[in-house]
């Protein structure tokens, strides 16, 4: 009993959280009733507005009892608000327990209602309840006009269900060749073994060509690496600008002590070296005098 009045009281909740005002609750001990006014567009409670778009309204009257929702149905009853006759109100009852009879065992007064809804909408008219025998001739003509629309509706999109394309032909077909598997005979062999074939040999070309593009890519590389630079060509031709040769040069004078052979050396000139008159006759202070006098700034 306990389990049963927590979850009659959530669903409480939920329905007033859902409809809003539009969900009374007319009986707070058990068996509660609840009611719900339900109309085919809802108009966000301008009443105005409402009234003028709906030409059809019910309340939807709902005694719950104890052991619901596990054990039994909710007994469902409509109030006519405006729009509809007694044969409606009878039409609308069957939609409605219809739909609590396939929710049975959970709670269903919101499918109930959202039933009820949708078939408010689809007779929203006015004059459904005109008894006369032109109103209801004319409500019949609308009725058959609806269900051939709908028929029609139905029929085209079957139609369209049923013609496939090609490409979902042919989805289908390999499928049902994945589902079934394909027989092993000679044929299909052969045919399975030229297209195994063909895939080896051009996947075998494909490998040598990029194994060839790869050798060519590393003999451009190697050859590039292995090129001399500028500083190197210059050195070499010049002699001079090459460090290794004169730290070569260098390390064999230093180590080579041997005295110089007058021999080799030839005749020498010593003349040359003993006449220093020649050099009496330059006046090196002359000529620094000069370049002192030079930089000295004029008096003005």
């Amino acid at each position: 009993m306990t389990d049963h009045l927590e979850e009659q009281e959530m669903e409480a909740e939920a329905l007033s959280a859902i409809f809003d005002t539009a969900f009374e609750i007319r009986s707070d001990d058990q068996p509660f009733v609840w009611a719900v006014k339900l109309v085919p567009v809802d108009c966000g409670g301008d009443e105005e507005e409402e009234e003028a778009a709906n030409h059809v309204m019910v309340t939807l009257v709902v005694k719950v009892p104890l052991n619901y929702p596990e054990e039994c149905l909710p007994e469902i009853d409509l109030e006519i608000i405006k729009g509809l006759s007694e044969d409606n109100k009878n039409e609308l009852l069957a939609v409605a327990n219809a739909e609590a009879e396939s929710n049975q065992g959970m709670p269903a007064i919101f499918a109930v209602c959202e039933a009820v809804r949708a078939w408010l909408a689809d007779n929203n008219v006015k004059g459904l309840d005109d008894a006369s025998m032109h109103a209801q001739m004319m409500r019949k003509a609308k009725e058959a006009e609806r269900k051939e629309a709908q028929a029609k509706q139905q029929f085209e999109a079957q139609k369209k269900k049923e013609e496939m394309s090609e490409a979902e032909k042919e989805e289908l077909a390999v499928r049902k060749r994945r589902e079934e598997g394909t027989p092993v005979t000679d044929e299909t062999f052969a045919e399975w073994w030229e297209k195994f074939t063909a895939e080896m040999e051009e996947k075998k070309d494909d490998e040598q060509s990029s194994s060839a593009e790869d050798k060519d890519k590393a003999a451009k590389n190697k050859e590039y690496e292995e090129r001399p630079s500028g500083f190197q060509i210059f050195s070499d031709k010049a002699g001079v600008f090459s460090l290794e040769k004169l730290e070569a040069a260098a390390e064999e004078m230093e180590n080579d002590t041997s005295a110089l052979d007058p021999e080799e050396l030839g005749d020498v000139d010593e003349d040359l070296f003993d006449d220093d008159d020649d050099l009496d006759d330059l006046d090196f202070d002359d000529e620094d005098d000069e370049e002192n006098d030079s930089d000295e700034e004029p008096d003005i």
